[in-house]
């Protein structure tokens, strides 16, 4: 069997890191923070979602970026700056952004997010680790009559796809969540989504991969790579190098930087996401859900609620941003009457950058230009839903095994010099 050196222990690395041993693989992981770490595969809203079909790169959204990103408190922003990289993306983010490529690209997000789920699935069953897995499914709510019929249409692609989907008035969502008294019109349901709680499953994973041998190197900041040939022979860190057979880089919003050095173009923007967790919210829904006009996820964990959202386009920065906080939370009480905006006053709020590509699919398979190199990153908000099906489809390649989902539309070399993807 072979060694797998994995750049990156966030939820990608983890799962390609369980996916690799669970084929009798010897895995070792490199991070650049402590094991003490916080990135975004902790503080997310730890929703796993086949009905989130639609990449981000989709018909509307450059028109709607524009009118948001004059107000710093709205769902997604662009922090202005002359950056030429942030330019070039968001080039490729307008071409991207075409009824096309979402048809194109649904059917295979929704071969993703329901193989991910089923996996998440397996995995709560396989005993030893619990994470929360909660399969009630998803409700977006909706404030508005309007935002409710734009739903219901989304509702009838999701049908379409196979993802049953109900569309529900204010009445119906209240039997359906009476843990929480809503002002909304109405909203759809869709039973499929599920959810959990990403700190929990972060830990078991960790654990298990320590309990099969895996090794873990953290605080090493990557510097380099030693290549021979067509070949990557070691990861160069500060401490050391490391040799292995295959190479997996799996390094979230830093991958771009670090794939350069071997010639990779990985478009990539960090994303920031923010949350707040209620330790004792006034009510706890059983459900989780998103506020569709304001874009905040609600997910309850345990005896918790946690509240999350917003897309800061600004660059590799972990800085907290109040007034992007304060959009999060002026939001709540306005579909969750009985909330204040004074519950969260207190509660720590928490970021991580996630790592958008242009087109609003993920990096996903071996790179043209060396052969024993694999990228997996580029999930955005969807790295917890796909990390998973991303973990298997990895550990699939490095064992010379077919991929059991086409990875043609996921190559990492799909903005690079035309060189093909080989799976």
């Amino acid at each position: 069997m072979a060694h797998i050196c994995i750049v990156g222990s966030g939820i990608i690395g983890l799962c390609i890191a369980h996916a690799c041993q669970q084929r009798g693989h010897r895995v070792t992981l490199l991070d650049r923070n402590g094991v003490a770490r916080d990135g975004c595969s902790f503080g997310n809203a730890g929703m796993v979602v086949p009905s989130h079909f639609v990449p981000l790169a989709a018909p509307g959204m450059v028109a709607l970026g524009l009118k948001w990103m004059w107000n710093p408190e709205s769902p997604f922003y662009v922090k202005p700056r002359l950056d030429r990289e942030l330019m070039a993306w968001g080039w490729k983010f307008w071409k991207a952004s075409t009824a096309e490529r979402v048809r194109a690209a649904a059917p295979l997000i929704r071969d993703l997010s329901l193989a991910s789920r089923e996996a998440f699935v397996e995995l709560a069953r396989e005993g030893g680790m619990d994470f929360g897995l909660a399969e009630r499914g998803l409700l977006m709510l909706c404030r508005e009559q309007h935002t409710l019929e734009e739903e219901a249409r989304m509702a009838v692609q999701a049908r379409e796809l196979g993802i049953p989907a109900e569309v529900l008035d204010a009445g119906q969502v209240a039997e359906l969540e009476p843990g929480v008294r809503m002002q909304v019109a109405g909203g759809i349901y869709f039973p499929k989504d599920c959810h959990l709680s990403p700190g929990l499953l972060m830990a078991g994973l960790q654990a298990r991969l320590v309990a099969g041998g895996a090794r873990f190197v953290w605080g090493r900041e990557v510097t380099g790579w030693r290549t021979e040939g067509r070949r990557v022979a070691a990861v160069e860190t500060a401490g050391g190098s490391v040799e292995a057979d295959e190479f997996v880089l799996a390094g979230g919003a830093w991958s771009a930087g670090l794939g350069r050095a071997l010639g990779l173009d990985l478009p990539l923007q960090a994303g920031k996401g923010y949350s707040l967790t209620l330790e004792r919210p006034r009510q706890l829904p059983s459900i989780c859900a998103i506020f569709t006009e304001a874009r905040v996820a609600v997910t309850p964990m345990g005896s918790t609620l946690r509240f999350g959202g917003t897309m800061e386009i600004g660059g590799l920065n972990e800085d907290i941003n109040p007034v992007r906080v304060r959009g999060i939370v002026k939001s709540v009480p306005g579909y969750y009457p009985d909330f204040a905006v004074k519950d969260f006053e207190g509660v720590k709020p928490w970021r991580g950058l996630r790592p958008c590509s242009p087109d609003g699919l993920p990096y996903v398979g071996r790179s043209g230009g060396h052969d024993n190199l694999l990228v997996a990153t580029g999930h955005a908000m969807m790295g917890l839903s796909l990390g998973p099906i991303t973990g298997r489809l990895i550990a699939q390649l490095v064992s010379s095994e077919r991929p059991t989902i086409d990875l043609g539309l996921l190559s990492p070399d799909r903005y690079g010099a035309g060189t093909a993807m080989r799976s």
